[in-house]
């Protein structure tokens, strides 16, 4: 975790000293410990996904000391119920964190059997008196990535490997296809789907079927650095997900897309122990940090937000803005994130009017794309092309 995201946690820890008037009757007083269990849908050396919640539990357990963690990695729908069992009976767990879209249904069911525990599910809409939800969302950095994609593809041809056609997934390739389109009208974005999170042999070989087509730079949503490996062999260039994946590709990886899942984790742990957060009142709790709360950053690692290696390239490429006029593409990049960054934030990626690749409208002329809307999204942007599960037809 990097310095900034230190800071806002001092800053949210402070705010939230204050809301708990430093009185709050919870863990603080009750325990020595607060025990938190973290449940994986995938490997924690995916270098993805549960790899960066993993990054987030181990930040908190470091920064708290009154802290104890634990996780289990790997665990599919169909068993995190009696990974719950487990930890509440054998390891006393207080807090539970499930991590998958897929972890959702168990959770409320298990939530219902133990009470007097709090829950907290990642990427879900389903809550309860003790079940929380969170999530670091990442559609306005992948904007960000299009933005580059677009400016640096000599193809004007863009390609997406994609794990499973859910909204979360989807919501992603829109951001990436809108920076695209603002950078390059000509390029368009090709999507391969795995339906898997992790399976690095699809992933490998979805990307050399599109490189085949003509692609010449891509994006995922695959928890290994697959896609930007195969990219590099191929003199193609990527953008990483999740995770730092610099060191994997380092000519390569233009940018990508990184979670702080931390800062969300300290957010909440800090509350439970101090009260705030009881299993009596999260049916409203719901977390959506973006690049303004620092749940997400952009970068090929940290501290880079652009690779150094393509910075002259997006310099001398320029756009024209119909507010800020003539302007270079890396000064758009770096405008854009810090409209989206600042307490007000100024602009989104999903403001109309915008109309989806079957030509209907979903946002009119000035609509800001809602939480709900973008949560649940399952249309496509007119520059994606290939197979689109659950496309709506009106």
């Amino acid at each position: 975790m990097n310095h900034k995201c230190v800071k806002v946690v001092s800053l949210l820890v402070a705010v939230s000293l204050i809301f708990a008037g430093f009185a709050a009757v919870g863990f603080a007083e009750e325990h020595n410990k607060l025990k938190a269990g973290f449940i994986y849908v995938g490997p924690v050396g995916d270098y993805g996904y549960s790899k960066g919640h993993d990054v987030g539990r181990e930040y908190v357990e470091e920064i708290f000391p009154w802290l104890e963690t634990f996780y289990v990695e790997n665990v599919a729908p169909s068993d995190v119920e009696s990974t719950i069992d487990q930890f509440v009976n054998n390891r006393d767990a207080d807090v539970i964190f499930t991590t998958s879209f897929g972890h959702m249904n168990p959770t409320i069911s298990a939530a219902k059997k133990y009470q007097n525990t709090i829950f907290f599910h990642c990427s879900g809409y389903k809550r309860a008196k003790n079940v929380g939800t969170y999530f670091s969302g990442l559609y306005q950095t992948y904007y960000l990535s299009g933005l580059m994609a677009g400016a640096l593809t000599k193809t004007d041809k863009l390609g997406y490997v994609g794990a499973f056609p859910t909204p979360e997934v989807k919501r992603h390739i829109n951001a990436f296809a809108i920076g695209i389109h603002e950078a390059n009208p000509d390029a368009t974005l090709h999507v391969r789907w795995l339906n898997a999170w992790v399976d690095p042999s699809g992933a490998k070989e979805a990307t050399q079927a599109l490189l085949e087509e003509g692609v010449d730079g891509f994006a995922f949503t695959e928890d290994t650095p697959t896609v930007l490996q195969t990219a590099q062999e191929n003199d193609a260039f990527s953008f990483s997900h999740y995770n730092p994946m610099y060191r994997f590709a380092e000519d390569a990886a233009v940018s990508g897309q990184i979670s702080n899942w931390g800062v969300i984790y300290a957010d909440i742990l800090y509350k439970v122990y101090y009260g705030v957060y009881t299993n009596e009142n999260l049916e409203g709790v719901d977390y959506w940090w973006l690049l303004k709360e620092g749940a997400a950053e952009l970068g090929a690692k940290r501290g880079m937000p652009i690779n150094p290696k393509y910075v002259d390239e997006l310099k001398s490429k320029t756009v024209e803005d119909p507010i800020l006029g003539k302007i270079s593409v890396y000064d758009l990049i770096m405008k854009r994130m810090e409209q989206m960054k600042a307490d007000r934030v100024t602009f989104d990626p999903f403001v109309g009017p915008m109309k989806d690749r079957q030509g209907i409208q979903r946002l009119k002329d000035g609509e800001w794309a809602t939480h709900d809307e973008l949560w649940q999204i399952q249309w496509a942007y007119p520059n994606v092309k290939g197979p689109w599960p659950d496309e709506p037809k009106e």
